[in-house]
């Protein structure tokens, strides 16, 4: 959203107004102004602590929608909500949204879009604690109702903010419309329950003898919560920015197959999936496909670069990338199998592959797994020395090869994700994939690829020449 289309300025400015009317009534409800100047404060004050970022493509009030947990502003929001009339809880969270420090550009849209879509969730969320009775049951520690009903103003909140990211994502990042709201609701009701949680507490000790300040104890948890949150993310960021360095230093090194490790990666996540493995495992499996090829990095470029085709010491040194890629990841210990799919990518069933010729179950499944979307993608995209197939020529040369070459299981399970979902794959700029049938085994410059077994097997098995 650095640039932000008109439609979606206009989107973002009427949901700011929304909330502005939201809290129009606010004089006339009698509401207690020391609690709500209190709860403003407390608001904008956790914004300051938190660091106010409004991160992702997405400018988005909760951090769910957009990448993550609530925000530990979000109890004292909820608590405004289950304790103040629905105006002055709409009132509660637009300081401090408008004062929030911005990261990306531009930041007045993000101050607004945050402040709109807090202002009328909050107003929602009140509005239907308030009409359950919730307020009365939080006075009189009336529970289970209380839990009850602020269970029911959490989903009003969740509800008002997921189909207002919606329609943000469908203007700002034209995401389509029939995807837009796709699992919003169902990944913010969770966490926004855990912060509701905290803000019912909050809510209850506020009018308890002990008053305002027991409430604020509630927080010193949320903020550590936060904190942890936080490091971790942190920790996260500096893995996928390791990974994405070697990622690019491959792709420059080698231009013929540049964004070929993203989709070696996106096509490794489809098995993992279908295959039924834990997120972890999926995750695992990722990092294994976009690194598979990272050996690369000790080839010598005019290897990877050569237009003819390679002398038999010229294909014994690129036979070396498995274990010079295993020795570059050798040290990144949050890979974990990821490494073992690295070296041994190029293995093959019958115990012809290499660089140690493993068969059937000693290959490691990461591995096999990587083996089979390595070939899938490289069959199905344009090379110097070969043109792309179709994905279902692909996936007939993957059946064709599989108890061979590849393991039938992964090679079915690849088959069953892509009849799921397709394949849709990020194409470089420099890349035109074309559905065009090639050469059944051909390496660069129509040489005919030597293979070691009786059965043909596909010429593009690697991502690059000297992969028989």
């Amino acid at each position: 959203m650095r640039s932000v289309p008109p439609w979606a300025r206009f989107y973002v400015v009427c949901t700011a107004l929304g909330a502005l009317l939201c809290t129009v009534p606010v004089w006339d409800t009698h509401a207690p102004w020391a609690a709500v100047a209190l709860f403003t404060a407390l608001c904008a004050g956790c914004e300051r602590l938190a660091g106010g970022r409004l991160g992702g493509g997405v400018p988005d009030g909760t951090g769910t929608s957009g990448g993550g947990p609530p925000r530990w502003h979000t109890p004292v929001v909820l608590a405004g909500a289950f304790l103040l009339p629905p105006p002055a809880a709409a009132l509660v969270p637009l300081p401090g949204a408008l004062l929030a420090r911005v990261e990306q550009r531009p930041a007045w849209p993000r101050r607004l879009w945050r402040a709109g879509q807090l202002g009328v969730g909050a107003r929602a969320a009140s509005e239907v604690h308030w009409a359950l009775g919730g307020r009365d049951a939080v006075l009189a520690h009336h529970f289970p109702y209380a839990l009850g009903t602020a269970g029911a103003a959490v989903v009003a909140f969740c509800l008002v903010l997921a189909v207002l990211d919606g329609g943000i994502l469908a203007l700002a990042e034209r995401v389509p419309v029939r995807q837009a709201w796709r699992g919003l609701l169902s990944r913010s009701l969770a966490p926004v329950a855990v912060h509701g949680l905290a803000g019912l507490m909050m809510a209850v000790l506020w009018r308890s003898p002990y008053g305002p300040v027991a409430a604020l104890l509630v927080l010193l948890p949320m903020y550590v919560s936060g904190w942890a949150f936080a490091q971790y993310h942190g920790e996260r960021a500096a893995h996928q920015a390791t990974i994405r360095a070697l990622v690019q230093a491959v792709d420059i090194k080698d231009e013929y197959t540049r964004g070929h490790s993203e989709r070696v990666g996106q096509a490794s996540v489809l098995i993992a999936r279908q295959l039924g493995m834990d997120d972890a495992r999926v995750e695992v499996l990722r990092f294994a496909g976009i690194l598979h090829d990272v050996g690369k990095l000790g080839v010598p470029t005019r290897l990877l670069r050569k237009d003819g085709p390679l002398t038999p010491e010229e294909r014994r040194i690129i036979e070396l990338h498995p274990e010079y890629g295993h020795e570059i990841v050798r040290g990144i210990g949050f890979l974990g199998e990821a490494r073992s799919a690295v070296l041994h990518h190029h293995e093959r069933l019958d115990g012809s592959g290499y660089p140690y010729g493993l068969t059937g179950s000693h290959i490691p499944e990461p591995a096999r797994v990587v083996a089979v979307a390595d070939a899938f993608d490289a069959m199905t995209s344009t090379r110097s020395y070969s043109r792309a197939r179709p994905v279902a020529a692909a996936l007939a040369e993957l059946q064709r090869c599989a108890g061979t070459q590849f393991d039938p299981r992964m090679v079915t399970a690849l088959a069953q994700a892509l009849d799921r979902h397709g394949w849709h794959p990020a194409v470089t700029a420099d890349e035109a994939v074309t559905a065009v049938t090639a050469p059944a085994s051909e390496e660069p410059g129509g040489v005919p690829a030597p293979t070691p077994v009786p059965t043909p097997v596909p010429a593009v098995e690697a991502s690059r020449r000297g992969a028989p």
